[in-house]
């Protein structure tokens, strides 16, 4: 293997796989990216055994070949160059060697027939939607997730694709987050749920643009492949039963203490009181009376905070606790001005919508103070 190329046809692939390795690894292996050099083209792959990120830069190259190097080193002295930097990368025997104007590098490396191979879902479903579409509906939801919870399939997004749409839904059973959005393609009769693992979403995010190009998803029964221009993600899907998120979404419709709200000044609002909420469990105290939204927080140290919002309802006197983090991450994703709250009782979850859009569901268990 022989080329030589500016700086940043190195480096950007290499930025794009690196969130895919694990800095612990089992198999030594697993530090590496495996470099794959043809007549025109770099391609750079990361795996940790469940995810497997490929991404690709045009090149010219003087002999092809692959190997694979430490991902870190690699990235770190890529980075120190100055950004027009010419790099030259040609390998010899087990090692590999770096040059830059004067700069001179020897890697060891390690056979590129050793690096894990992730093998292409079987074709069960196909289906292609643009780029920002599916980064708004996982920008949506995936704050929602769990992190490291013993019910494993929290640790995820489900995703249910339906003949005419698709679905995200996220929960840690502490709140909940679901959103739409409409699809054309989709083969599947019967609506198809998968759960995406916690970092195969966050990758996946990183990865999809704001325009319009296409992202072709290809799903297995164990695993899902997304493709975009330069780049394709493999995900292992997690094999469990996700909860009848259905059941937990309140119905707006029933909920006769409803308030409108505008975004930023409820947020400021929240922010304000949660500075002296307890460290710990970061609870506030929602008091609704007749057109006055309260926030109340206090702490251990005896100190209080309390914060008022004027607002537009007649109904009855409410109290209710919630987890201010919760809710202030679901009010900043709401794509909209105005916030609906959907409230019943001190011990029921509250709904939060988006005014003026349809398609997508917030909900926040209460908390007990």
């Amino acid at each position: 293997m022989k080329f030589e190329v500016n700086r940043d046809v190195l480096l950007d692939p290499l930025l794009a796989v690196q969130g895919v390795i694990e800095r612990r690894q089992t198999l030594p292996i697993l530090s590496n990216v495996l470099l794959r050099v043809s007549e025109n083209m770099l391609s750079v792959t990361a795996t940790d055994m469940e995810i497997e990120l490929v991404a690709e830069s045009e090149l010219e190259c003087e002999e092809t070949g692959d190997i694979t190097l430490p991902a870190k080193k690699l990235i770190d002295i890529c980075r120190t160059l100055p950004k027009d930097a010419k790099v030259s990368l040609s390998t010899d025997g087990h090692k590999a060697l770096l040059r830059s104007g004067r700069s001179r590098f020897t890697l060891s490396t390690l056979p590129a027939d050793e690096f894990p191979a992730t093998d292409c879902p079987v074709n069960e479903l196909e289906f292609s939607l643009e780029q920002s579409q599916l980064k708004r509906l996982i920008d949506l939801t995936q704050f929602a997730m769990a992190q490291q919870d013993v019910r494993y399939y929290l640790n995820g997004l489900l995703l249910e694709i339906g003949s005419d749409y698709l679905r995200a839904v996220a929960t840690d059973g502490h709140r909940l987050a679901a959103s739409d959005m409409p699809m054309s393609g989709s083969t599947t009769v019967e609506p198809r749920q998968i759960i995406v693992p916690r970092k195969g979403v966050l990758e996946i995010q990183k990865l999809l643009s704001s325009g319009g190009e296409p992202a072709k998803i290809v799903i297995g029964s164990n695993a899902l492949r997304m493709s975009v221009t330069g780049a394709q993600l493999t995900s292992k899907l997690i094999d469990g039963r996700f909860p009848d998120y259905d059941r937990v979404i309140p119905r707006h419709e029933v909920s006769d203490k409803q308030v409108v709200i505008d975004k930023d000044q409820f947020i400021g609002c929240l922010s304000a009181a949660s500075v002296l909420s307890n460290d710990k469990y970061r609870a506030v105290r929602l008091s609704l009376a007749d057109k006055v939204l309260r926030v109340v927080a206090n702490n251990p140290e005896q100190e209080e905070a309390e914060v008022e919002l004027e607002v537009d309802y007649s109904g009855e006197m409410l109290e209710i606790g919630f987890n201010v983090g919760y809710v202030i991450q679901a009010v900043n994703a709401l794509p909209s001005d105005k916030v609906r709250l959907c409230l019943t009782d001190s011990n029921s979850s509250c709904l939060i919508l988006a005014e003026g859009h349809d398609d997508c569901r917030y909900v926040v268990m209460p908390m007990r103070l």
